[in-house]
């Protein structure tokens, strides 16, 4: 026989079907896998040590600091904190591709442990992650409790303050004594709000205890969740909470509760008195959490506190920061505040009083209220959002869960985007008056934008623009003798005065 007939015996070594298979399944992957374009790489940022990553290198003012990085590494850079990836965005483009066109991706909030401790395990609408309870939460307090019709049936209440308070300032004219500008706007927010939340449930004579309890509360709260926790960024030593700062979180959040529970009380027993209307924000809250009681996504009693401590919080230092701004600004331009106090004479008249219903008449009180917002943003960073699910942002790579800070404060100082962005000048507004508070332009973004743009903004928007129109109308403001006045932040969860502003309240007629 020949050689190349043995070549064809039975002796030939065959190869098993599944072998086949397997082979030609590891070339096709493998194919794949060459073929599959690379995926692309983190953001830019600066190194870290071991561990620790960037934490010992960061300052206390972040919304400068963050700036000063992005001028280093890019609109978007990375930071390592412990064993959390931040990544930073500074730009209005970035802001639009987070907030509108990944919108629900980025819909869920990296939530501190002080705020799951204050916020009854995470159930109000700002820690809640995007769900179909937050969307019941949400839709409760936008339709009902801050609807149009709900905050016009509260201008009663808000113009009854608003009065004490110009009536309290007279006085302190009179006496020809400077008053802390702060201290003043925050009584009277805090006695807005707590008027709206349950004024009809509380007794009148009940209503300045229970505002200066808040004060303290409130100011306190606000610190805690600012102050950055060992625990959120190594996770695995948050049993031991080694700062303290949860248990101090839990303390207010038990005065916070008890507050809570006296209020209710009180309502309970006024139940039977009542005509069946609801007078206030918490009525409206517990009809609502019984008529929800055999939903699909129920109302529970703390969904109704947590809502209660959302207003409470976000609703008196915000709005009192904004206003005590606004007020620093125009005192240090006095021809911005003339051109405000003409405007008001010409629309309300020097002999009346000024009502919400001014407002729409009042271009350059709205432009104001923008201006202070745009340099000093309450919620410089925006509160933190989450990716769902690993996505791609400016051509970079940004991991699931992980946290997103949007430098609101640096993007409304962007000077591509802003003429002369430190300076204050109201003016800008009257130009570009599509530039409104609804998170439509990315390089204004003061109420955030999206799904999870801030609930109270029209809240806000009535607060602010009638506290300042009516203290603008009713008095001529000055820097007291010997007294140097600097318009400075201070960085924070939200963003405050550095030093109190104190000034003279001038005026022959209120």
């Amino acid at each position: 026989m020949s050689p190349i007939s043995n070549l064809f015996t039975d002796n030939t070594m065959s190869v098993p079907p599944y072998a086949i298979l397997v082979l030609t399944t590891i070339i096709t992957v493998l194919w794949f896998l060459l073929k599959r374009s690379p995926q692309p790489p983190l953001p830019p940022g600066p190194r870290g040590l071991p561990i620790v990553g960037n934490l010992p290198f960061l300052k206390p003012d972040l919304h400068t600091y963050f700036r000063d990085l992005a001028q280093e590494y890019g609109p978007i850079f990375k930071l390592n904190l412990g064993s959390k990836l931040t990544v930073v965005v500074n730009t209005p483009s970035l802001s639009r591709e987070i907030l509108k066109e990944q919108d629900i991706n980025f819909s869920n909030r990296d939530v501190p442990l002080t705020a799951r401790a204050i916020s009854y395990g995470g159930l109000d609408i700002v820690w809640l992650p995007y769900s179909a309870e937050w969307r019941m939460l949400r839709k409760v307090c936008v339709l009902k409790l801050l609807s149009r019709k709900t905050l016009d049936s509260f201008y009663a209440l808000r113009r009854k303050e608003i009065r004490e308070r110009t009536r309290f300032l007279y006085e302190k004219s009179r006496e020809k004594s400077a008053v802390n500008v702060g201290d003043q706007l925050f009584v009277t927010m805090m006695n807005l709000m707590t008027n709206m939340l349950w004024g009809s449930s509380v007794k009148a004579e009940e209503m300045e205890s229970v505002g200066t309890e808040f004060k303290g509360v409130v100011s306190d709260i606000t610190r805690l969740l600012g102050e950055p926790n060992v625990s959120d960024f190594f996770p695995w030593l948050a049993r031991f909470d080694l700062q303290g700062l949860v248990k101090q979180m839990r303390v207010y959040a038990r005065e916070l509760d008890a507050i809570f529970d006296g209020a209710i009380e009180k309502m309970t027993n006024l139940g039977s008195k009542n005509d069946g209307e609801c007078k206030d924000f918490l009525q409206q809250l517990m009809k609502l959490k019984d008529q929800e009681a055999n939903s699909e996504v129920p109302i529970t009693i703390n969904h109704v506190k947590a809502v209660l401590a959302d207003m409470v919080i976000g609703g008196t230092d915000t709005s009192t920061n904004t206003i005590e701004f606004a007020m620093a600004e125009l005192i240090k331009n006095q021809e911005s505040m003339k051109r405000a106090q003409h405007e008001l004479d010409e629309v309300v008249g020097k002999d009346n009083i000024v009502e919400e219903s001014h407002i729409t008449k009042l271009p350059y009180i709205v432009a104001i209220m923008k201006e202070s917002l745009r340099l000093y943003p309450t919620v410089p960073l925006l509160v933190p959002h989450r990716p769902a699910e690993t996505t791609v942002v400016g051509g970079y790579t940004v991991p699931k869960d992980t946290k997103i800070f949007i430098n609101v404060w640096s993007i409304q100082r962007d000077p591509n985007v802003w003429e002369n962005p430190n300076e204050f000048r109201p003016e800008r507004f009257l130009d570009k008056k599509s530039c409104d508070f609804h998170g439509t332009d990315y390089s204004f973004l003061p109420f955030g934008s999206g799904r999870r743009i801030c609930a109270g903004l029209a809240l806000a928007e009535r607060m602010v623009q009638y506290t300042l129109a009516t203290l603008l109308h009713s008095f001529d403001w000055k820097i007291p003798e010997g007294h140097v006045f600097n318009v400075e932040d201070k960085f924070g969860i939200v963003l405050e005065a550095q030093k109190p502003s104190y000034c003279h309240a001038c005026s022959e007629v209120v």
